[in-house]
């Protein structure tokens, strides 16, 4: 699995959001995409994801990228209502992965993942760790998703390592994963990211190990394949 965007720009009411920008991510990779925070890099992120037609360029991929992608926690878009207690949106995230979502099932979830003493607490005030992990780890359940884009997780905490060793956890079960940068210095990210108004980027981060090359058959002394 592989999605490469190829010189995508955003374009909105009073010019441009986001210059060309390229970048090509496959399964077991993870790659961080720094750039100025607001509406052109959640706009790519979803362009990445099959949900957005950008202003130019093009997103290849598999044939039904939107269904095998999953946005994580974009401004407006997939952020989860902060009013809501943790219990309701994991609920709507459950049901939205097609999964069991009755009260029961909730909680059940819940304890699982080690957060069951705050299923009534407003979603706005958990702390950005358990945040961004749980939404994570929904999106990452939704059956057949190959491709994870976490929208700027840097923008509820400035603890690099709460989202980057997360997002490689998860690019090493062999998703592909892309993150969204935009308040975190550069020389702080944990390898060089890739940068929006750039064509030519860093190799993503190998994750997940590759796969074995299959041996050549072999031939016999006359050239017979055994």
């Amino acid at each position: 699995m592989q999605v490469h965007a190829d010189r995508v720009s955003v374009t909105g009411p009073h010019g441009t959001l986001l210059p060309p920008t390229s970048l090509t991510v496959a399964a077991g990779q993870l790659a961080v995409l720094h750039g100025e925070p607001g509406a052109g890099l959640t706009a790519f992120g979803l362009a990445l994801a099959g949900r957005f037609k950008p202003a130019t360029g093009t997103v290849t991929g598999p044939a039904k990228l939107r269904e095998v992608s999953a946005v994580v926690d974009a401004p407006g878009v997939s952020e989860p209502d902060g009013a809501l207690s943790l219990s309701v949106v994991v609920g709507e995230e459950l049901a939205l992965a097609r999964r069991p979502a009755a009260k029961e099932d909730v909680r059940r979830w819940l304890v699982a993942n080690d957060v069951g003493p705050f299923a009534n607490t407003r979603f706005e005030n958990l702390s950005p760790v358990v945040r961004t992990r749980l939404l994570t780890a929904l999106a990452a359940s939704r059956k057949g998703v190959e491709l994870l884009v976490l929208d700027t997780p840097d923008r509820h905490t400035s603890d690099v390592e709460s989202w980057s060793d997360l997002a490689a956890e998860h690019a090493e079960r062999g998703l592909a994963v892309v993150v969204l940068s935009a308040t975190t210095p550069i020389s702080a990210l944990p390898f060089t990211p890739a940068r929006t108004g750039e064509l030519e980027q860093p190799e993503p981060r190998q994750c997940a190990p590759l796969p074995e090359p299959e041996p050549e058959p072999e031939e016999d002394p006359e050239g017979e394949e055994q």
